[in-house]
């Protein structure tokens, strides 16, 4: 009997076994939407809202793929915006319009792979959220299911966007609103145009992002308005304002990873980027100095070196190896092989030497 019950009990540990090494993604993560919200990884947003109680500033950062992801995580930005100004600053497009829904959704999956704690929002491009509150809610819904996203953000305070951001709330799916100047509207506006310089601009502008809160958003950006319409909406709000060219006066601040890196040293870029974007620093400038030298060393031929050419046959397989080559009629194959397994010690010794 207790045979049969050792077996039995290393058959089921054997079953269990099987079972947890089925899938090589953690268990906690196996289906297809947003992480797990808790207080000791993902950022959720009851801790934003604690973050607005306590008067705490709240940060935002745009990503775009798995790299950009992981240092915001690293970095501990509190949300990460896939926004589609990836049509501008990652596909070379000079408006945000052209980004399809389907491209978005790869963006926002190879983000969700890299960044851990920060909420993530994923951008409804144009012409996916327009037609109907059908479409804008279907559309919501693949952000989640399909890119991992933990929340939307929409553009826009007409009757037809507020809607839309009601239709998504109630679907149960958070919601980021966006007033001010709104890149999918440019042909309306004019062009890439702050708003709020007027009167009537400007209560326009703190109007609409009441109705979006009224609608259910979370949280309102507030793009290229002045600083007094900024500070009256946030101070009109009971929901975090997160700004971008909008002054010191909102719950947050939001920037584009492109931008705020200076990563992007050409004549599309300086096209595309905004007067109150501040470069903390100029990666741009490293990246083309690494390179250039890259191209200067694979030329001049010191690159790579024997640091760099780490994998070695030892003398006996490279015999092995030419008499192969020149059994199969291959004899400057061959000579190339012999050279090349001597070339790396003579390398060696001459480093060797001048040290």
């Amino acid at each position: 009997m207790a045979f049969l019950h050792k077996l039995s009990k290393a058959s089921s540990l054997a079953s269990a076994s099987l079972i947890r090494h089925l899938s090589n993604v953690p268990e906690n993560t196996v289906y297809g939407g947003p992480k797990p919200q808790t207080p000791n990884q993902r950022v959720t947003l009851n801790q934003l809202r604690q973050k607005y109680n306590k008067g705490e500033p709240i940060t935002m950062v745009t990503a775009y793929d798995y790299p950009s992801a992981v240092h915001l995580d690293t970095a501990g930005i509190d949300i990460c915006l896939v926004g589609d100004s990836a049509s501008m600053v990652v596909h070379g497009h000079d408006t945000t319009l052209p980004i399809t829904l389907d491209e978005m959704l790869v963006h926002c999956r190879a983000v969700a792979r890299g960044a851990k704690r920060p909420l993530l929002v994923g951008d409804l491009p144009f012409g996916t959220y327009e037609t109907s509150t059908s479409q804008a809610v279907d559309t919501a819904v693949r952000i989640l299911k399909e890119g991992g996203m933990d929340a939307i953000k929409l553009e826009g305070g007409s009757p037809s966007r507020i809607t839309a951001a009601k239709a998504i709330v109630e679907a149960g799916i958070a919601v980021i609103g966006h007033v001010g100047l709104t890149p999918q509207a440019i042909s309306v506006l004019g062009g890439f145009r702050p708003q709020g310089k007027n009167v009537a601009s400007a209560v326009k502008v703190v109007e609409t992002a009441m109705a979006l809160q009224e609608a259910g958003c979370f949280s309102v950006v507030l793009e290229c308005v002045p600083a007094p319409v900024a500070a009256a909406a946030t101070s009109a709000l009971q929901i975090p304002t997160i700004g971008i060219g909008a002054g010191p006066f909102c719950s947050g601040q939001v920037l584009i990873y492109h931008d705020l890196l200076g990563m992007l040293q050409h004549p599309h870029h300086a096209k595309v980027t905004p007067k109150f974007c501040k470069q903390f620093a100029r990666v741009g400038d490293i990246i083309n100095k690494a390179l250039l030298e890259y191209k200067e060393e694979v030329t001049n031929g010191s690159f790579p070196g024997p640091s760099h050419t780490p994998y070695r046959m030892n003398p006996k397989d490279v015999n092995g190896f030419s008499k192969e080559l020149q059994r199969l009629g291959l004899d400057d194959a061959a000579s190339a092989a012999n050279e090349a397994a001597i070339e790396p010690e003579k390398m060696n010794m001459v480093n060797t030497g001048s040290n």
